[in-house]
């Protein structure tokens, strides 16, 4: 099978979040586990969309779901690690797109793991798949990044 290989533009990271590597995310192989990584990704994905003011569900009962997830690891991490997540946003698409994210050490500036997170808005009063609203899309011009809602 073919490795999966990840890699993002520099230009299209627009928010960073540090997340501390805690005893309970470690494995038998005394280092964090997958499990607590994709935590860790789901938090950092959390963290994103609240600074830019995007509700995870809104009042009319749409939301973003995560529809898939990719993660390559590149170095080790450990109890105590302080992680830097750099959160990005990336082929729009009709319905959703991919937040990507790039997680590293800054103690040593190891480069920990790339993942991608493929999202679409999803209506659950519904129960459907609806198209990205306009001010979600708007909001992630490179104009708008340095000044988020």
């Amino acid at each position: 099978m073919a490795r999966l290989k990840l890699e993002f533009p520099e230009d299209q990271f627009c928010y960073s979040t540090h997340l501390t590597v805690r005893v309970t995310d470690i494995n038998a192989a005394n280092h964090l586990g997958n499990d607590s990584m994709i935590s860790m990704i789901s938090e950092a994905r959390a963290r994103f969309l609240f600074e830019y003011g995007i509700a995870e569900t809104q009042e009319d009962g749409t939301g973003i779901i995560v529809t898939d997830l990719a993660t390559t690891y590149r170095a080790e991490a450990h109890a105590r690690d302080q992680l830097l997540f750099d959160v990005g946003v990336m082929d729009f698409n009709k319905y959703g797109g991919d937040i990507t994210f790039r997680i590293s050490r800054p103690a040593d500036g190891s480069l920990v793991a790339m993942a991608k997170s493929g999202f679409v808005f999803f209506n659950y009063t519904l129960g459907k798949v609806v198209p990205m609203p306009t001010r979600f899309s708007d909001m992630f011009t490179k104009v708008n990044w340095l000044n988020p809602a």
